[in-house]
């Protein structure tokens, strides 16, 4: 009696083993690593011109070639004809990535190139810089404050084929990475460190971008950031000391030229009171001090007349401006009154004398009286909305000149 040993049958056939593929090698393939910013798991090996697909049985192989084959013939027979749609001219900018029964050839270009119909699919791909911005977005950052942060991005592609089979739509997807490693990036951050090291910064984001759209065949070159209103002041800075000008409370939403401008008179108003103390060391304490309320201003009028004996040929070569000021009484009349710093030894008056000013500030006359007696900083002004500033922000960085003048 012959004993037969049985064996369960499976349920389901076996899955056939999975081969590395196309652009795939067999040592990676094991390995099964996966790469950031793709859609698959590897990565074309398309950049040492390695196009063989292993994977391919020599039937296939041998079919491939014979219609490649016969497509040439006909291509070449019908030239006069086939020749106005199988030639195609590539610029040096462009390069053409091809698709021959599907499986993709390295790029061709620049100059003419011979597009087999039928059997092949092509592809133009631009080569040349571009850019696309982010519009500003909100950030919270690290300290627990909130602002507007976006960025001027340029971009260029490196590999055309990368381009075009790694990815199927580039530019929207470069833009939502980029969106993302943004955020990501500045709520890393405190408010003043991306106020002071924006360009550090931008150069930071462009690496985190290239990191993620390197394996799509694209190469960030340049990020700009560019910086909103502040939203939401951070935390730190309602306790912060107020020993430096940079943590005083209100720089945080000034930026660029404004926030240097609020710091110049910041600090110049601070190192002014220790030179006063020491002046009054050497002057007759009790004279002066009813002298200082007596010719206090209480107009405009009477602030000119005290500021029109301080202009000078020197002071004028270090200004070289002329400003206007849009004054608004107490009755809501608007007066205007100039300061022209341009040439000889300067003016100052009512009315408009200049007819195109560098600078141009617009503030109530009680601000105005304010700002030059020193009981109110430009900064505080700015921030607050009592004072705005029409013109070139570092000329009107000069006119501190004329304010530390008429203090002294």
């Amino acid at each position: 009696m012959v004993s037969n040993s049985y064996q369960l049958l499976p349920q389901r056939d076996r899955p056939a083993p999975r081969t590395p593929g196309l652009f795939a090698d067999s040592d990676s393939f094991t390995r099964r690593s996966f790469h950031k910013g793709l859609s698959f798991d590897y990565i074309p090996n398309v950049s040492e011109n390695d196009f063989t697909d292993t994977s391919q049985s020599w039937i296939s192989w041998i079919c491939n070639l014979i219609v490649i084959f016969l497509v040439y013939i006909f291509t070449f027979i019908a030239f006069p004809i086939t020749g106005w749609f199988s030639l195609k001219t590539v610029p040096n900018y462009q390069r053409i990535v091809v698709f021959r029964l599907g499986r993709v050839g390295p790029p061709k270009g620049p100059g003419i190139v011979l597009v087999l119909p039928l059997i092949d699919q092509w592809q133009r791909v631009d080569l040349r810089t571009r850019a696309f911005n982010i519009p500003p977005c909100q950030v919270n950052t690290r300290d627990g404050g909130m602002l507007l942060v976006g960025a001027d991005i340029q971009f260029r592609i490196w590999n055309p084929v990368l381009s075009v089979v790694s990815v199927q739509d580039l530019n929207a997807s470069t833009r939502m990475t980029a969106h993302n490693v943004l955020i990501q990036s500045m709520a890393k951050k405190t408010v003043r460190e991306i106020q002071n090291e924006r360009v550090k910064l931008g150069e930071y984001l462009g690496v985190d971008i290239n990191e993620l759209t390197q394996p799509w065949g694209l190469e960030v070159d340049r990020v700009e950031l560019t910086l909103g209103s502040l939203l939401k002041a951070p935390e730190e800075s309602l306790s912060g000391p107020l020993a430096m000008p940079p943590s005083a409370p209100g720089l945080e939403g000034l930026t660029g030229p404004i926030q240097q401008l609020a710091m110049h008179f910041l600090s110049h108003s601070s190192s002014s009171k220790p030179q006063q103390e020491d002046s009054i060391t050497f002057t007759d304490e009790l004279s002066r001090a009813p002298q200082v309320v007596v010719t206090s201003p209480s107009s405009v009028e009477e602030l000119l007349d005290r500021v029109k004996p301080l202009l000078s040929e020197t002071l004028v070569h270090q200004v070289r401006a002329c400003f206007r000021f849009d004054i608004r009484s107490g009755d809501g009349q608007h007066h205007s009154y100039y300061v022209d710093l341009r040439e000889g030894s300067g003016a100052a008056g009512a009315g408009s004398l200049c007819q195109e000013p560098d600078v141009t500030l617009s503030l109530s006359e009680s601000d105005l009286l304010a700002m030059f007696q020193g009981r109110l900083q430009p900064f505080s002004a700015y921030t607050s909305g009592r004072l705005k500033i029409q013109g070139d922000i570092m000329t009107a960085m000069k006119l501190e000149g004329l304010i530390k003048l008429l203090k002294n």
